[in-house]
């Protein structure tokens, strides 16, 4: 071992720096094969070990010094194993030093054009620049370094001060308006008296930086967009600036841009530029309709209300402009907002002398809402076309798919084994699939099938680990682990019990014991899944079971009853043992809607002459089981469920499906539940197909944490509502509180349910409708949110059904108003605006006529808001006459 290689592998970096700074270019070479196997040993060893010392940082300076080309070394000293452990900045540079300067800016400029996320230090591309006296390399990870470094500096000087002392402030501050990515610094910029943006600024005033070229920059970066938030950093710059009238004027054709179609904010700004200037005279008539063109067609109505307000100053000033403005004007009559409609027609109709009624008006006439389009066939000229008959057009419901048989080959089974681990696993089709592929082939040449499987199991933490390094593996495979088993983890049992990685002892008491969860809505479902489970790996060690009954034909999880007939008619043949909890499963699958099949299948069943075959025929001749007793219980702002016991139930059943028969209390388990994996919640689904209020009244706490807490958790709604059974009272309530979620995305998923249930005949709009009268009148449910959900749902052609559901709710929310209750408080005037607004559109649209209770109250209130106009307008279209028209 050499002397140098000795001391890193101390890590003693004073000796290390002292070597390395005696020894020639050829010694230097001949070091680095020792260094770069130290390297790879290091690579091999635990990380928490290797960074205990010194010798990662000591392997980083000699490693550094030792390369003699610019690209070997920049790629050393930017490498990601020596990231968190690399040797001082000015060790570095110190044993750098004697290089040429060529070789320095070469180095400099491959480390700047590393990724931000390399993370290489400032201070060191720095020090190389300055060293090389080279251009400064206006890269992402250098800017962004400089940035960081500036702030970090000027904690106490501020950073004015420290930017005065920039040599290459002007080439740097330029680099600042290309970075791709302002996340890594925008904190930094700061806001205020002391932020960048004043800095730069103050700097411009003292002649340090080119303003000119600041204004340029600031433009162009704001049309070029970016992430979300670069506008907070770029207009603050750009309003500080404020740019001169000429300025202003020389750049018209960048703020129309930004008017039409960068974010809120600056299009904001922009249309305040645009408007001082057409009201100064400095836009022509083709430029304003240019900008008015983008702006009108905005979803931000208060952008889209004050365009129309300038076009109105504007014409009142030039009405000579009419013919040229009104047509970029008739372009609202097909906004969603129909006060912006009515302002557009307010303009229309004074200025109408100007337009040909036969030509854009005529056609854009049709676009209004239908009291604005009655009202506008009073213009001259202008004949409105009958109206036709609506049509509600709903999506067509989900057909549940067919699963497809197993693989016959051991290789293709594994390869879907491996892509069920890499997904989520809320897939209830691929994981029955995987559970019974992997079953029957265990049982037909369990070594074959360990062979194919031995690239997925290559990397599970199971396989790779021994008991010194996983003890409680046994343990985590156990029934005594924290929370439940999920999808994965019960196909990761089953390899693992392929693999002789658990213990037989240890499945023998799982299936023994049952599940050790504390109780919670979700137990019986939950002991189902998992009983199941733990009972198949059991008989994998013990008594392989050919296949499975239990696996669905259909991906909601339903089994046919004919299917189940054959699988039994196997295993007689086969003279294997049923498992009990696969049996018990199956049965709680079986699809019953068809009394032919059903008949069928009972005949067959019980022509098998098993005990099996007479339960299954019993099963399906029996009256179909009754509805347990629900009521509802209030728990501050929640609507909750409480369910009776189940009749007749456990008869037959093991002891863990029981639990799905007890009755389900509000109050049980809510603060002791383990089940956080919403992946699970589809399998739970599976578990009953034909009974998803069982399953839906267990749901509920968790559909209503989304609208209540902002929680994540509906995504299992539209595989609610294609399941089968009954869509009742929890069914509904569930979607109810769904259409409130907190999140876009929770609420895209309630609109999907709703559509679903509508679209296969099973929505009670009347039911979800007065539901969410009561979640929005206590609060659990914000009518903000729910007026975009419905209006979602509209938007696909579903206005009778939504307004079928809103015409239950508005009136709960009108009462209040009506009778001044201290209820009405819950629900602000904006958000019943929106609900009002939703309601008027579908009934527009759909051409419905009905009385609505309390909404005359409303509509007869003095002024002109939000609410009182959406509820006029509801009035009207709601009348004979209006629907008429």
């Amino acid at each position: 071992m050499s002397e140098l290689l000795e001391a890193v592998r101390a890590g003693r970096m004073a000796e290390t720096l002292r070597l390395l700074r005696s020894l020639t270019e050829s010694e230097r070479r001949s070091h680095l094969p020792e260094l770069k196997e130290l390297r790879r040993e290091l690579r091999r060893t635990r990380v928490w070990e290797a960074r205990s010392g010194q010798v990662l940082p000591a392997l980083h300076l000699a490693g550094a010094a030792c390369h003699t080309g610019a690209a070997a070394a920049a790629d050393w000293l930017g490498a990601t194993d020596l990231r968190w452990s690399h040797a001082p900045t000015d060790s570095l540079l110190r044993v750098l030093e004697h290089r040429d300067t060529g070789w320095l800016a070469d180095v400099a400029h491959r480390l700047a054009r590393r990724p931000v996320s390399a993370g290489v230090p400032y201070p060191l591309m720095a020090g190389l620049v300055h060293r090389a006296g080279c251009d400064v390399p206006v890269t992402d990870a250098y800017v962004t370094g400089w940035i960081q470094h500036i702030s970090h500096a000027s904690n106490h000087s501020g950073v004015l001060d420290a930017l005065r002392g920039e040599p290459h402030l002007a080439t740097l501050v330029s680099g600042l308006f290309t970075l791709t990515d302002l996340r890594e610094v925008r904190w930094l910029l700061g806001d205020g008296s002391r932020s960048w943006q004043s800095a730069l600024t103050d700097l411009t005033r003292e002649g340090l930086l080119d303003r000119a070229f600041l204004v340029d920059a600031c433009v162009a970066r704001l049309l070029r967009g970016g992430g979300p938030t670069d506008h907070r950093v770029f207009l603050p710059l750009l309003t500080r600036l404020s740019p001169t009238r000429e300025e202003q004027r020389a750049r018209i054709a960048d703020w129309t841009a930004l008017a039409r179609d960068a974010v809120s904010p600056v299009a904001t700004h922009a249309q305040t530029v645009l408007a001082a200037l057409a009201l100064a005279g400095d836009l022509t008539p083709a430029q304003l309709t240019e900008a008015s063109g983008g702006l009108l067609f905005r979803t931000e109505k208060k952008l889209v209300r004050a365009q129309l307000v300038l076009l109105g100053k504007v014409l009142a000033r030039d009405r000579g402009a009419a013919a040229e403005l009104l047509p970029v004007v008739i372009q609202a009559f097909g906004h969603e907002d129909v006060r912006v409609q009515e302002r557009a027609l307010k303009l229309v109709e004074r200025y109408a002398g100007q337009l040909d009624p036969a030509g854009e008006l005529g056609h854009a006439v049709g676009r209004l809402s239908p009291v604005l389009r009655a009202r506008a066939s009073a213009l001259p000229g202008v004949t409105v076309a009958p109206r036709e008959v609506y049509e509600e057009v709903l999506p067509p419901a989900p057909e549940p798919v067919r699963l497809a048989s197993v693989p016959e080959s051991a290789v293709e089974l594994a390869e879907e084994v491996g892509a069920l681990l890499a997904s989520p696993g809320d897939d209830v089709a691929g994981f029955e699939r995987a559970l019974d592929g992997l079953v029957r082939h265990a049982y037909r040449d369990p070594n074959a099938l360990r062979e194919a499987l031995a690239p997925v199991v290559a990397n599970r933490w199971w396989a790779i680990s021994d008991d010194s390094q996983w003890p409680h593996r046994d343990t985590y495979f156990g029934n005594d682990r924290y929370g439940t088993i999920g999808a994965r983890d019960g196909i990761d049992l089953l390899l693992a019990t392929l693999h002789e990685k658990v213990g037989t002892a240890t499945l023998c008491d799982a299936v023994r014991q049952g599940p050790r969860e504390q109780e919670c809505a979700h137990s019986g479902l939950s002991r189902v899944f998992d009983a199941r489970l733990r009972e198949v790996a059991y008989r994998v060690r013990t008594e392989p079971l050919p296949l499975l009954l239990a696996t669905p034909t259909w991906s909601t999880g339903a089994l046919e009853p004919e299917d189940l007939v054959a699988r039994l008619a196997e295993y007689r043949r086969l003279d294997a043992r049923v498992a009990a909890t696969d049996f018990a499963q199956a049965l709680l699958r079986l699809r019953r809607d068809d009394p032919t099949a059903v008949a069928e299948a009972a005949r067959r069943a019980r022509a098998l002459g098993t005990r099996e075959g007479s339960r299954l025929a019993r099963h399906l001749t029996a009256p179909n089981p009754g509805r347990p007793a629900t009521r509802r219980r209030t728990g501050g702002v929640r609507i909750l469920l409480e369910q009776g016991e189940l009749p007749g139930f456990p008869e037959g059943f093991p002891t863990e499906f029981h639990h799905l028969g007890r009755p389900v209390s509000v109050f049980t388990g809510r603060h002791r539940c383990n089940h956080w994996d919403d992946a699970i919640r589809p399998h739970w689904l599976a578990v009953l197909p034909e009974r998803r209020e069982l399953v839906a009244v267990r749901l509920l706490r968790d559909i209503a944490a989304t609208a209540v807490d902002d929680e994540r958790d509906t995504g299992v709604l539209p595989l609610l509502a294609e399941s089968g059974g009954e869509a009742g009272e929890a069914v509904h309530l569930c979607v109810a509180y769904g259409l409130g979620a907190r999140h876009a995305e929770d609420r895209l998923a309630a609109v999907d349910a709703l559509l679903v249930l509508a679209a296969r005949g099973q929505l009670d709009a009347a039911r979800l409708g007065a539901d969410l009268g009561q979640l929005v009148r206590r609060g659990a449910v914000k009518p903000q949110r729910l007026a975009d959900a419905a209006r979602t749902a509209a938007a696909t052609g579903a206005n009778a059904t939504i307004w079928g559901m809103l015409r239950h709710t508005l009136p709960v929310l009108l009462a209040d108003l009506a009778t001044a209750r201290p209820e009405a408080g819950a629900v602000s005037a904006r958000g019943l605006g929106d609900l009002l607004a939703v309601a008027a559109d579908c009934a527009e649209r759909s051409g419905v006529r009905a009385e609505m209770p309390h909404l005359a109250h409303t509509a007869a209130r003095k002024g002109n808001s939000r609410m009182v106009s959406e509820a006029r307008r509801l009035r009207a279209a709601l009348a004979p006459e209006t629907a008429a028209a």
